[in-house]
């Protein structure tokens, strides 16, 4: 795991993507300082968080994009099945690496509340929760965009759908809202997202009949609870979406609330998306 931690962090500084990554969370994060704190005089350090989060579209897929995609592509995955260490650790270590690189930018970060204390009143407290949460948030979506890559050996196509997945979630409560409060409306959007998880799950796995069966029964579910109670599906959209927006429950650390549940929400999402591709990398060692 150390040997895979170290060759990643090397190869990172050896390449732009490092420096093209760190260059554009400080470049985004001094605008937000400048808008907000400068020249707003407003001392709350986690607004600039905020406005900065929207950055994480862009940068989390340029970071992950090549960390299992290139692997893939230059045949080069085939030489850590060779290690002798488990897939586990491989995907660890590539992480850590990433996470080392993610902290790097941050720490800069950090210092601005200490700075801007000097010139006025700024709640250190707050804004030095807000900086935890945002590391979080960021190693949640770096935790996604690592799955994404272990999806394809196209760095193009990594980044693009790890683009499209982490816009989605960002813009995700407010789409909710236009679609159609009413039972119909939201029942319709659920067998969307359920067909869309069974095009995941049949990718993933190979195994169409899984992927069938999976949509045909919870389908089969939606459709059965609309006309036995349709008043569930009232409103449900939005509220699920709110549920797993990464992006909607870091807005109370924004607000002064040290949200636990939320911590314990992004650990979830980190374990989740580095055991699907820690899976993903097993299924192509026996392929």
């Amino acid at each position: 795991m150390r040997a895979v931690f170290k060759h990643e962090l090397r190869n990172y500084f050896h390449t732009l993507t490092a420096y093209v990554f760190g260059a554009f969370l400080l470049a985004f994060v001094g605008i937000g300082a400048v808008l907000y704190n400068i020249q707003a005089a407003v001392s709350n350090f986690e607004f600039v968080l905020d406005f900065s989060s929207l950055i994480f579209v862009v940068i989390v897929p340029i970071l992950t994009m090549r960390v299992i995609a290139e692997e893939k592509r230059q045949k080069t995955d085939q030489l850590l099945y060779s290690l002798p260490i488990t897939t586990t650790q491989v995907i660890l270590g590539k992480y850590a690496a990433l996470l080392v690189l993610y902290l790097i930018p941050l720490a800069v970060i950090s210092l601005y509340p200490l700075i801007f204390s000097r010139f006025g009143d700024v709640y250190l407290l707050t804004s030095y929760g807000s900086i935890l949460a945002f590391f979080i948030l960021g190693a949640a979506l770096i935790a996604l965009g690592m799955f994404i890559s272990s999806l394809t050996d196209n760095q193009g196509l990594a980044a693009g759908i790890g683009i499209a997945v982490i816009l989605l979630n960002y813009y995700s409560v407010s789409l909710s809202e236009y679609v159609s409060s009413t039972a119909a409306g939201s029942a319709a959007a659920l067998v969307v997202i359920i067909l869309a998880l069974g095009a995941v799950i049949r990718y993933v796995t190979k195994n169409g009949n899984l992927a069938y069966w999976f949509c045909f029964i919870l389908i089969a579910a939606t459709i059965l609870l609309l006309f036995v109670n349709s008043s569930v599906f009232e409103g449900l959209l939005p509220a699920i979406m709110t549920q797993l927006s990464l992006f909607e429950r870091f807005t109370s650390f924004v607000n002064g609330v040290f949200d636990m549940t939320a911590i314990v929400y992004y650990c979830t999402v980190i374990v989740f998306f580095l055991f699907l591709s820690v899976q993903s990398l097993e299924k192509r060692r026996y392929n």
